[in-house]
């Protein structure tokens, strides 16, 4: 492993290193017997019990993207009074970017034990405006709060596929992307979450059944996007002296990176670049490492193109070849570019927001905790979160 880092980008982890000592997912699928909040509590339990910590050690919160529930809400509810406290709004990608602040503030000493929770019950309470599939597909009918800007609102694009599906139609115009490459995605996700015992669809796909979905927000297809399910989890954030009470075995914060370029679609000088190059360039920099380097991926797939575009933001592969790329079964068990290990957010679970799950899944990788699905050996793992169209936030994490 390569100890430098990029021009200009200096580590704050090189006197005090931070890790990620515990990890836990909230119950997952449906969930009519406990609320979000209960739901957080037992996680961050579970999760600071791995760390061989306690909530009374907490004094660093980061809470988002639980409606009106945020690090306040969820302090009060935990018996917290934290040091350090965040509920930024960066959507799906706020758990990587939460990582990153984290690790700042842990290394800069401004709390000792980070606590990074997130719940929802978006699947049992039916609380967003969908049209759910009896697979557990779902997506949005038009969301005025969702349609703010002015050129968007009168054609009532759906939200959140419509930006994504013209992502998926601009990545086929200029590069020529296919819908079979889009569906090989699907059928990859399907593949690790039948090795997965939590998955909510453990059926495996086919690709004739992608590419025969119903339509949904054209070019993507009933199978071409996420799940929509309960749960979230927690995960625990400290140095190193703490870390060595952990009850299982710590992974190294090893770089992390963040960047947001715009919100609506109107706004976007790209719709086939988005912020998650710079994200990446900063956490790869961090971290010392070049993307050839990682053993696995965990990428944000909310849709199928998302993994697509994500594996060229990640450096794997120039802009416009991440369709090709994957052709011959790379991202499927026993391929070449190991990635959505856990089933991702298109099989295994989505609960409104999937980076959390990302990086319980990447460290119980690196740990080898994942049983039928687990990987050969893996030493460094990537995760690559995503929310909306253009913000992204990439943390590179490392074992010992």
């Amino acid at each position: 492993m390569s100890s430098g880092t990029s021009a200009g980008t200096r580590s704050p982890l090189s006197s005090r290193p931070v890790y990620i000592a515990g990890v836990a997912e909230t119950a997952l699928g449906e969930v009519f017997d406990q609320t979000e909040m209960s739901m957080v509590a037992l996680a961050a339990r579970e999760a600071l019990a791995e760390a061989g910590l306690k909530l009374a050690d907490v004094d660093g919160l980061f809470v988002n993207y639980m409606g009106e529930q945020g690090s306040v809400q969820v302090g009060e509810y935990l018996g917290i009074q934290p040091r350090y406290a965040d509920s930024s709004d960066l959507g799906g990608a706020a758990f990587e970017a939460f990582v990153h602040h984290a690790m700042l503030a842990v290394a800069a000493g401004r709390c000792e034990v980070a606590l990074i929770a997130y719940a929802s019950r978006q699947r049992s309470k039916r609380a967003r405006r969908l049209s759910i599939s009896s697979s557990g597909s779902g997506a949005y009918a038009p969301d005025p709060y969702h349609l703010t800007d002015q050129f968007q609102a009168p054609y009532g694009m759906l939200m959140p596929i419509g930006p994504f599906a013209l992502v998926a139609a601009r990545h086929m115009y200029e590069y020529g992307t296919t819908r079979e490459q889009l569906a090989e995605v699907a059928v990859a996700a399907s593949l690790w979450a039948e090795l997965n015992p939590k998955s909510w669809r453990r059926t495996p796909l086919t690709p004739g059944e992608v590419l025969g979905s119903r339509p949904i927000s054209e070019p993507l297809h009933r199978h071409d996007c996420c799940l929509v399910t309960d749960g979230g989890g927690a995960i625990v954030v400290t140095h190193r002296d703490r870390a060595r009470d952990a009850a299982k075995t710590p992974v190294r914060v090893l770089g992390a990176g963040e960047s947001h370029a715009f919100w609506h679609v109107s706004e976007a000088p790209s719709l086939t670049r988005s912020a998650g190059y710079l994200a990446v360039s900063e956490a790869f920099g961090m971290a010392g490492l070049a993307a050839g380097e990682a053993d696995f991926f965990e990428v944000y797939d909310a849709f199928t193109i998302n993994v697509i575009t994500h594996l060229e933001e990640l450096g794997l592969c120039a802009p416009g070849e991440g369709g090709p790329l994957i052709e011959g079964g790379a991202l499927r068990p026993g391929g070449s570019i190991p990635a959505m290990t856990s089933g991702g957010g298109l099989s295994y679970c989505h609960p409104g927001a999937l980076g959390l799950l990302l990086l319980i899944e990447a460290v119980r990788q690196l740990r080898g905790e994942c049983g039928e699905r687990q990987l050969p050996d893996p030493r460094i793992g990537v995760c690559h979160g995503m929310g909306g169209l253009s913000v992204r936030s990439t943390v590179v994490l490392g074992r010992e």
